[in-house]
């Protein structure tokens, strides 16, 4: 049985962008599209008999917001086979829980009544750093969105936590007929005797001759699965997480790793994955790996 792509709802102008951004996303795959709404409305009025023939407002907003959501994806793709669903508790409670059958979560940049400059809602924060599939959040210019550079960026880091992540990337990558971009940051050693930094050329090349065949390294498997994806590999200077986001500039999804500890429950996000879901122009899919 195929697994859907989730996207969590909430009728703010985020969530519909990314109920927009997932339908598309389903139709690349031939996913089924399971929307998915979070509210305690059910939990607390379900506990004590009603002496109203009225629905509670909460009751009736949600279940507007479910179903013009439903119909806003079959409006947009009448192929894409989705489903609307209200669940009685907290939003990410709800998304957690169905990332454990989904190909994907997708969400908004920030939920309906979260602070208009805050750069990221506190749902998808805590989905992207805890969840045990891919989180992708929907964020960036209308023409990132809309993807519009045909390239999808991965970002190569030092150990195995990318290797989900390169995986997924050229998934992403095949089903939209684009190219990959692998980045990967290095950094040149330096000292300071006295007052004047140098900078070893020797040891400046060593790190870059490593970081290049860390690059190869994970890109090879890849490249064998997938021989139809043109794979293009940027070796780049500087902070990763500086570096990352400047690739985010001409990309239509950028795609990192995260680890996730056992018996770890903390929210479990590197600093390169942490300034992406604020800062980057682009969606943003985490992409989890289990240590």
């Amino acid at each position: 049985m195929e697994l859907p792509l989730v996207v969590g709802v909430d009728g703010s102008d985020s969530s519909l962008a990314a109920v927009d951004w997932a339908v598309d996303e389903a139709a690349r795959h031939g996913l089924p599209l399971r929307l998915l709404y979070g509210s305690l409305w059910e939990r607390y009025e379900g506990s004590r008999p009603s002496l109203s023939a009225d629905r509670p407002a909460e009751e009736v907003m949600v279940q507007h917001i479910i179903a013009s959501c439903t119909e806003r994806a079959g409006v947009r793709n009448p192929e894409v086979k989705a489903s609307g669903e209200i669940l009685p508790d907290d939003a990410v409670s709800v998304l957690l829980g169905a990332g454990h059958e989904a190909f994907a979560l997708v969400t908004g940049s920030r939920g309906r009544g979260e602070i208009a400059g805050r750069l990221l809602g506190s749902v998808s924060l805590a989905v992207a750093a805890r969840a045990v599939c891919p989180v992708i959040v929907v964020r960036g210019s209308e023409q990132n969105v809309r993807g519009s550079f045909g390239r999808v960026v991965v970002g190569v880091g030092d150990s195995t936590d990318g290797e989900a992540a390169v995986r997924f990337a050229a998934r992403e990558a095949r089903v939209r007929g684009s190219a990959l971009t692998a980045v990967r940051a290095w950094r040149a050693p330096t000292h300071e005797p006295g007052d004047h930094l140098l900078i070893a050329d020797d040891a400046s090349g060593a790190h870059e001759e490593q970081a290049s065949n860390r690059l190869t390294d994970a890109l090879r498997e890849t490249e064998r699965e997938h021989p139809e994806v043109e794979v293009l590999r940027r070796l780049v200077e500087g902070p990763t997480h500086r570096v990352l986001l400047d690739a985010s500039a001409d990309a239509d999804l950028i795609v990192v790793g995260a680890l996730r500890r056992h018996g770890h429950f903390g929210l479990q996000l590197g600093r390169a994955a942490h300034s992406l879901l604020h800062h980057s122009e682009c969606p943003v899919a985490i992409v989890p790996q289990r240590v």
